[in-house]
């Protein structure tokens, strides 16, 4: 996901998109444990989507509470 594509995203839409990426997050890791997955490159893409979709949060609440005073 690049960062343009998580910019267009609504606040709802952000946080739906973080409960995401932590459950699949989760699932990768709990199956590399295991030996079962392939692609151990997912995990590190999901970490990058996830701190992109934070990031996204974060600045828009700084936004808001600056814009606000």
């Amino acid at each position: 996901m690049k960062f343009a594509q998580v910019r267009e995203l609504s606040p709802e839409e952000l946080v739906q998109k973080e409960g995401e990426i932590r459950r699949e997050l989760f699932n990768l890791k709990f199956r590399k444990a295991t030996g079962q997955l392939d692609n151990t490159a997912r995990i590190r893409n999901l970490k990058r989507d996830l701190a992109r979709v934070l990031t996204t949060r974060q600045q828009r609440e700084a936004e808001a509470s600056a814009g606000g005073k």
